[in-house]
């Protein structure tokens, strides 16, 4: 009898996310024994179980650099379980003919619930009129000037799964949508009945809301730095669900303090989970911790699809979701995609050089 497939969850220890890990054992009973391995966030070694495993499921706080991949020698797949890959070099998995495979689609109704709510959040100016009642008084002006949605406009940097369902609650309120996303095919807007426009540029300096839903790559990194706030409509909100590092939280700070942005919701942070105490001075920045993602049906369905992605592989089948361009299941032929011409599983887009969208 051939003994079981051996899975490792790779977690953080500074930041921990299973704290049990009963779903992907029974997911994955009947083809393989699941075992947690915790390694500090800059740890580049692998334990004994980590080398031994055959697939890895890592959450989204250790780093899957190369010189830890170097040592997965009987890995055949590593999922994120997760929307966003950029802990894992793919370009060193690519290399070692390692698919890296991520679970685009389990959470994109609540991340879009979380944008509108932090929006509206600071639209309606809630923080200040909680404080208010909660002081004991009872005065409507404590909002001080609130702004009617209809007609204000929504721009989306980024108009992917989470961007598309974003647009569509914008709308709802009212809002008049557009958005800057290059890669997505022409004619997209008129399928969804909101704009488009050509340049971040244009975006930034006609929004009254600008909410992000790109991936962390070389080209956002620091998307949202100095010279963008120096364009960006005074008075605009700043939504981002998406990565921290995409902005640059020294430029953000100094946006609010010179009163350029009407106010921010974060739930994702530069160096994250680190938050620079200077955000903590402003009432109209609202930060919440990475929870975007959350509600119990939408944590179920990430774990399940990730353990699922594993069964094919340990099936033989060809993997789904794949976002370095090892489509094969046969180790002779894994690196027959080169990373830079590969397809992505998202809308059978090829996958960008620069702004993905999510």
């Amino acid at each position: 009898m051939l003994a079981k497939a051996l899975v490792a969850l790779l977690d953080c220890v500074e930041s921990p996310f299973w704290t049990d890990t009963s779903l992907e054992a029974e997911t994955l009973m009947d083809a393989a024994e699941v075992v947690l391995v915790c390694l500090k966030a800059a740890d580049g070694t692998a334990s004994e179980l980590l080398k031994q495993s055959d697939a890895v499921i890592v959450s989204h706080s250790p780093r899957m650099q190369a010189e830890l991949l170097d040592q997965l020698t009987n890995a055949k797949v590593i999922v994120r379980n997760g929307v966003g890959f950029d802990n894992v070099d793919l370009e060193a998995a690519h290399r070692l003919g390692i698919p890296v495979c991520h679970v685009p689609d389990y959470g994109t109704e609540e991340v879009a619930d979380h944008t509108l709510m932090l929006t509206l959040c600071l639209e309606r100016k809630l923080a200040s009129v909680l404080k208010e009642v909660g002081q004991g008084g009872w005065s409507w002006q404590a909002a001080g000037e609130v702004r009617r949605l209809r007609g204000l406009k929504f721009g989306i940097i980024g108009c992917g799964r989470i961007g598309t369902a974003t647009a569509l609650r914008a709308k709802a309120f009212g809002y008049s949508v557009q958005f800057f996303d290059p890669y997505v095919s022409n004619g997209y807007e008129k399928a969804l009945g909101i704009d488009r426009v050509r340049t971040l540029d244009h975006l930034l300096g006609s929004s009254d809301v600008i909410s992000l839903h790109t991936p962390l790559t070389p080209e956002t990194v620091g998307m949202l730095d100095s010279r963008a706030f120096s364009i960006i409509k005074p008075g605009a909100l700043l939504i981002n669900t998406a990565r921290g590092p995409i902005v640059n939280e020294d430029a953000l700070v100094q946006a609010l303090r010179g009163r350029i942005l009407g106010g921010v919701g974060l739930d994702v942070l530069e160096r994250e989970p680190q938050l620079d105490p200077d955000l903590l001075q402003f009432p109209n920045c609202l930060i919440t911790p990475h929870s975007a993602f959350y509600s119990s049906a939408a944590l179920c369905e990430m774990r399940t699809t990730a353990c699922q992605i594993v069964s094919r592989i340990l099936e033989g089948k060809l993997p789904i979701n794949v976002v370095n361009g090892v489509n094969a299941s046969d180790p002779k032929l894994r690196n027959a995609i080169p990373l830079s011409s590969c397809w992505m599983q998202e809308d059978n887009q090829r996958p960008r050089e620069g702004l993905r969208t999510l």
